[in-house]
């Protein structure tokens, strides 16, 4: 049996499943049932941004996943380690709110309350008007996000190895 993690990890799926692509989180959190360690949380998120310091309070990891506005392609999935890389422009592009999770972010490290390791999935959307489906190559995008998630996670849990 192999030793139990000791970071606590949270998955957040962001997005607003009314507004398109906007909503691929919840697509990618509903893949992810109950196919995270049970002590790993798994949440979703809508709207409000500012409540993020209240979610992740406690946690040494969030794995996000979020729809940004297309640089290549729609449905092309990036991995941005804020630990060395810098949110792209459009993250949460289709929120209403002005306090996004860019904000968020830069709020909780001002207080200290920001989780050590933060990983995004931004998922290249294409359509964000209310009222949208999700387009396929969004849809098709959110098997491999919930993949590289999964993975992501693994690596957060396994055992620090040491250097002889």
């Amino acid at each position: 049996m192999s030793p139990p993690a000791d970071r606590k990890v949270l998955v957040l799926a962001l997005g607003n499943t009314d507004r398109g692509d906007d909503g691929v989180g919840a697509v990618v959190a509903a893949k992810l049932a109950g196919r995270l360690p049970p002590d790993v949380r798994l949440a979703t998120r809508a709207g409000d941004m500012l409540a993020l310091l209240e979610d992740w309070a406690g946690f040494d990891a969030v794995v996000c996943v979020d729809a940004a506005d297309p640089q290549t392609a729609p449905g092309r999935v990036c991995r941005i380690d804020l630990a060395s890389d810098e949110l792209p422009r459009g993250l949460s592009a289709a929120s209403s709110h002005a306090f996004g999770f860019a904000e968020a972010v830069a709020l909780a490290r001002a207080l200290g309350r920001a989780p050590r390791d933060i990983i995004v999935y931004a998922i290249e959307g294409r359509c964000f008007e209310p009222g949208a489906p999700l387009t396929a190559e969004v849809a098709a995008a959110a098997n491999d996000a919930a993949g590289q998630v999964i993975a992501e996670v693994g690596r957060f849990r396994a055992p620090a190895r040491t250097t002889d």
